[in-house]
């Protein structure tokens, strides 16, 4: 090769490379070398990565401490509890630190019987009472939110009283969520209000406050929506995520209530979709279940299935 000629393939070369470096920022080395089809080709965090499930799904009779043991023995992570309740803050505590299962969050004891929504002002002053024990009592569990029903539109409820009242008292609960660190999550649930998903975020997002998102529950929006909708329109506003199964099969042959009568992946719920969609908008974090308990053997049977569904 003449002079020329090797100076003409050398300034082709390096020119081509250093265009690669400004538009791919390819690093290299002289052991490695990043190609442009690997640039930003890991994969994303796995959407669900701790296993959960709801305190009264656990039957056997056993005490505080022996329930924490199986639980971590069988697997799972952590476990909610109702917030208020009658069991004692010093033994759950020690429970906790003894097995290291975690208590990721509450869920409220009495936004059903005394919805946000309620017509009688001291039905809602008393909800909002129980909310604020419960944002105390998972500050001292170590937890990060409060499961609440927003509220409840039914024949004495109209749509437009459910929103107004309930937004007026989960802003008085906005400055105890603030003193304790523990975020307000409000979940889907069959309660006549707040169907649709763009709704449910603007219903957040109007409170224009960081203490308040959304427990996404998987298989209530089945009923008349789709999972991925939800998530996509949630978005970052998902805080955890409740898992249960649901069958149209069974929901039109044997009644409405009979849908959630399955197990997981018998029924019409898509997994792999939904994980995906909680990948796409930067999910990563707890998943609860909240199906039908039982005994140990039960419980293995559960954390089995949502091993399965995390890793779908």
């Amino acid at each position: 090769m003449d002079r020329r000629e090797f100076i003409k393939n050398t300034a082709f070369a390096t020119g081509a490379v250093i265009g690669l470096g400004a538009i791919t920022d390819v690093v290299a080395s002289a052991s490695n070398i990043i190609l442009p089809g690997q640039i930003n080709s890991a994969p994303l965090p796995k959407a669900m990565i701790k296993k959960s499930l709801k305190w009264g799904m656990v039957k056997e009779d056993l005490s505080v401490m022996d329930k924490f043991k199986m639980l971590k023995d069988i697997g799972y992570d952590g476990v909610e509890l109702d917030s208020p309740n009658d069991l004692n803050m010093k033994e759950i505590l020690a429970a906790r630190d003894k097995t290291g299962l975690e208590l990721p969050g509450t869920v409220n004891s009495k936004h059903w019987k005394l919805p946000l929504s309620d017509p009688d002002p001291k039905k809602r002053a008393e909800c909002v009472k129980s909310i604020e024990q419960a944002l105390w009592d998972t500050k001292q569990y170590g937890g990060t939110t409060v499961l609440v029903v927003p509220g409840v539109v039914n024949a004495e409820v109209s749509y437009s009283e459910a929103y107004e009242r309930s937004r007026a008292e989960l802003t008085k609960l906005l400055p105890i969520a603030e003193k304790t660190g523990v975020k307000i999550a409000l979940e889907n649930v069959w309660n006549q209000f707040l169907l649709s998903p763009m709704e449910a975020a603007k219903y957040v997002d109007d409170f224009k406050h960081p203490m308040i998102g959304w427990y996404f529950d998987v298989g209530n929006v089945l009923r008349y929506s789709w999972p991925v909708s939800w998530i996509e329109a949630l978005d970052k506003r998902i805080l955890k995520i409740d898992l249960k199964e649901f069958s149209f099969k069974k929901q039109n042959d044997l009644g409405l209530w009979k849908g959630f009568d399955v197990e997981f992946f018998d029924g019409d719920c898509n997994w792999p979709e939904v994980n995906k969609a909680l990948q796409k908008v930067g999910y990563s974090g707890w998943a609860s279940a909240e199906v039908s308990g039982g005994d140990r053997k039960r419980l293995q049977t559960i954390k089995d299935f949502m091993d399965k569904i995390f890793a779908s």
